[in-house]
């Protein structure tokens, strides 16, 4: 597709993005404006918020921010109406806000748990849910972020293994009850993306971070931008009749390892 067309995928739309202020999240935030979006941004911290609006600003689209945990529903329905307020109904919602560290489950608190439960899973409830008022519809596409770990258990990682696997299955329930209503509800599972919070605390080592591009079919790791090209295109009309989908963006690696130690050389 012609980058001028791209370019011009969302114009006149009004897309939310929490935790849209760092990371993956402000990049598919950033792309969401350049596709000439009016884009919305909420995150637990107002100096965080500020920076990301500036950034999103210079592509010379609307735009505001929040200062909300998505811990509290209250707060994610107020910054949600404000958002339809100064913005417009919302046609693209993006749920993204996550926690995680690693620690096996006898290394781990109740409330450690609890804590990356409610960021993650109940966190996305509440965008998904309190967003569904303030929505323009029908057409409306909602997006949550999600992970390998939803299906592949992983050792020291339970707590964001159950988190995953719950906003799975509430992107597929909301799909099938949202659908009548012309409602669009997907996620996206990155795979190894460099240059992210979660890679260098997974990757600390170059020994580690060159095993694991060696387990993965296309031998790398992603990036940022791999990952908003796909929020880009599930938001827009090209996606239209997509819905209840787990689009894996992971360079493979839900396929397993594919070193092929001992077969190939």
């Amino acid at each position: 597709m012609p980058s001028a067309l791209r370019d011009n995928l969302l114009a006149g739309k009004v897309a939310f993005v929490a935790g849209g202020t760092s990371g993956i999240n402000l990049a598919i935030a950033q792309r969401f404006a350049a596709a000439g979006a009016a884009v919305a941004v909420l995150s637990r911290k107002q100096d965080k918020v500020d920076t990301a609006t500036a950034l999103i600003a210079q592509s010379g689209h609307p735009t505001a921010g929040f200062a909300a945990d998505v811990r509290n529903y209250e707060a994610v329905e107020a910054a949600l109406r404000d958002t339809a307020a100064q913005l417009g109904k919302i046609d693209i919602v993006l749920s993204g806000a996550a926690g995680n560290f690693l620690a096996p489950v006898l290394g781990m608190s109740a409330n450690a748990f609890k804590s990356v439960m409610d960021i993650d899973l109940l966190g996305t409830f509440h965008v998904l849910r309190a967003a569904y008022a303030y929505l323009n519809l029908p057409g409306a596409s909602l997006i949550s972020i999600t992970a390998g770990q939803a299906v592949n258990p992983m050792p020291g990682q339970a707590h964001v293994c159950a988190a995953k696997a719950g906003i799975n299955m509430l992107t597929k329930v909301l799909a099938m009850e949202w659908g009548p209503m012309g409602v669009r509800v997907n996620a996206i599972c990155p795979g190894p993306i460099a240059e992210t919070e979660g890679m260098a605390r997974l990757a600390s080592t170059p020994e580690i971070e060159s095993a694991i591009k060696s387990s993965l079919a296309l031998r790398d790791f992603g990036t940022k931008t791999d990952i908003a090209e796909a929020a880009l295109f599930l938001a827009s009309e090209s996606a239209r009749y997509i819905t209840g989908a787990i689009i894996n963006v992971d360079g493979g690696m839900d396929l397993g390892d594919a070193s092929a130690r001992g077969f190939f050389g």
